[in-house]
């Protein structure tokens, strides 16, 4: 049974969380929340909420024992851009976008990867 949390608009942009979500795709739920533990990037911090979330709302709302929880997928989609200004010379200024991003996380029982394939 497949179960997924999601957190929107979050302040990174969307080719910094994909780095981050590669590492994780595929490996079992524990496994997954040490390594987003013990990565220097902000943005490992914030999937680990969103990894966390899922395996929360399959353990309350299906009763699936988080043990046996695998990732096995990590969305990472576009979000709106704020634009600021940024002030140039001679009374110019440039275009700063602020990405953000919505982040998807899909979380499986090992007992359907193994049975399904």
């Amino acid at each position: 049974m497949q179960v997924q949390a999601t957190a929107k608009y979050l302040r990174v942009s969307p080719r910094k969380a994909r780095r981050v979500a590669a590492t994780v795709t595929g490996r079992p739920a524990g496994e997954a929340l040490a390594i987003l533990r013990f990565l220097p990037s902000p943005t490992a911090r914030t999937l680990a909420k969103v990894v966390r979330s899922a395996v929360a709302n399959a353990e309350n709302t299906y009763n699936l024992d988080p043990a046996e929880l695998t990732v096995a997928n990590v969305l990472v989609d576009k979000g709106p851009a704020f634009k600021r200004i940024d002030p140039k010379s001679r009374g110019q200024w440039g275009l700063l976008k602020r990405r953000t991003s919505h982040v998807t996380v899909i979380v499986e029982n090992e007992e359907n990867l193994s049975s399904g394939a």
